[in-house]
């Protein structure tokens, strides 16, 4: 984090009560106290600074709360979206850990640019930013960037997210590659030729409102290609939005062999169906890639995280200016903004839905992630850094897009009430966003 956080948060004590602690990190689940002091979580104060008492009843307090899937568009796309107003963005959403794909112009190809990212989120103080490297040199699918050297420089894991490495061989070499890495291979499955001219998934709606669309197809053929080269290089491969039954079987056939694969699935894939774009009425609001799928088909990826198959929940946040969504249906970009609507989307659809504990929910957006990603994070222990968020289970609101944080306002989820929300964040022992506000800086707090 900055200096001046560093320095808030080293001459602060924090008592944290009444919340029901939820850390999926070590499984700990019922009412307690957390202590905080000079950034770190500690199994009683010292005394040797002010504590200042949050009482936090009716509350759960969940550590490391963590986003893996993210696009912050810095460099190059800061109309868009930057390192601040997505961080401030996360904060807001209730996110401690941010992890940023690489689509950005220039491509976060090169370790300069991945410690840029990682330099720059610690000077803005908000919240931690994990960078994801590009794949291949400038996403262009022809050759294997410097992997190994952009890990060394911070990055967690490897995509070209925004385009599918469709060269087999390419595919083949990174996932051989992957090996010696910690992090994944990050593949956004999708068949170039499948899905070319696609603005919405091939179906009823599409047909009724004349507007091109692909099958589910065009990603669940690039995930059984995917899946048998992991098969066949023994590496790490993480599917990026799923979507697909077609998908999910590919995902089974891998489990069932105990290859190295996993998947994650999106807020707005649970909760909402293509009928949201007939809903819309041609508003590129609801164009995202993969798009939003049937009934049935959302039904079945609701299952795959209930039992377990698919571990991973992470939001895409994909802000475009209204400017670009503003276009044609078919001419507008795909992507929504995500972060600020990822926790209450989840709890309105999976907790309050009686289809997973809370506890079993959070795991899917904290120790799953870390796992995936392979970075350790011990939970609300002694000695651990104090990232934590405080959550209003039962608070319901209105999704209001012109109170984002983030630049991108683009959501089909406006004016849709979820039922829980984030009240409060902590990045190393400093608050970074209280009662729905976010401080900036938070060494004033």
């Amino acid at each position: 984090m900055a200096d001046g956080n560093k320095k808030a948060a080293a001459e602060r004590s924090w008592r944290i009560t009444g919340a029901l602690i939820l850390d999926p990190f070590t499984g700990r689940e019922g009412q307690g106290t957390v202590w905080v002091e000079a950034g770190r979580v500690v199994e009683r104060p010292s005394g040797a600074f002010p504590e200042e008492t949050v009482e936090a009843s009716g509350l759960w307090l969940i550590p490391r709360l963590t986003d893996i899937h993210v696009h912050f568009r810095s460099p190059g796309q800061e109309w868009k979206e930057d390192l601040r107003s997505g961080s401030m963005a996360a904060a807001a959403g209730g996110f401690t850990v941010v992890a940023t794909m690489p689509n950005t112009d220039p491509v976060v190809d090169i370790p300069a640019l991945v410690a840029w990212q990682r330099l720059e989120a610690e000077r803005l103080g908000l919240v931690r930013v994990w960078p994801i490297g590009a794949i291949s040199v400038g996403l262009q699918g022809k050759a294997l960037a410097d992997l190994w050297a952009m890990q060394e420089a911070g990055a967690v894991g490897f995509s070209d997210d925004g385009r599918p490495v469709a060269d087999s061989r390419l595919m083949r070499a990174a996932l051989s590659y992957s090996r010696s890495l910690t992090g994944p291979i990050i593949q956004h499955a999708e068949d170039p030729g499948l899905f070319a001219g696609a603005s919405m998934h091939e179906g009823s709606v599409s047909h009724r409102m004349g507007i091109p669309g692909a099958p589910a197809e065009a990603e669940s053929v690039m995930v059984w290609r995917d899946v048998q080269l992991a098969a066949l290089t023994g590496g790490r491969l993480h599917i990026a939005h799923l979507s697909a039954p077609g998908s999910l079987e590919a995902l089974a056939w891998a489990k069932r062999r105990g290859l190295q694969v996993t998947a994650e699935a999106t807020p707005h894939h649970l909760l909402l169906t293509d009928e949201a774009v007939a809903e819309w009425g041609y508003d590129a609001v609801t164009k995202v890639n993969p798009p939003l799928r049937p009934a049935a088909m959302r039904e079945a990826l609701v299952e795959a995280v209930r039992e377990g198959l698919v571990e991973v929940i992470a939001s895409d946040h994909a802000p475009h200016h209204a400017d670009e969504k503003g276009r044609p249906y078919t001419e507008a970009p795909f992507g929504i903004s995500g972060l600020e609507t990822s926790l209450g989307a989840v709890l309105t659809a999976l907790v309050h839905g009686g289809l997973l504990s809370p506890l079993e929910a959070m795991r899917r957006m904290t120790a799953f992630p870390h796992r995936l990603l392979g970075q350790a994070y011990p939970g609300l222990v002694p000695g651990a850094p104090a990232d934590l968020t405080l959550v209003d289970p039962f608070h319901e609101w209105t999704v209001d897009p012109g109170r984002f944080y983030s630049k991108g306002k683009n959501t089909p989820l406006a004016g849709a009430r979820l039922r829980g929300r984030a009240v409060a964040t902590m990045v190393d022992g400093c608050w970074v966003m209280r009662e729905g506000e976010v401080i900036d800086p938070c060494a004033d707090n």
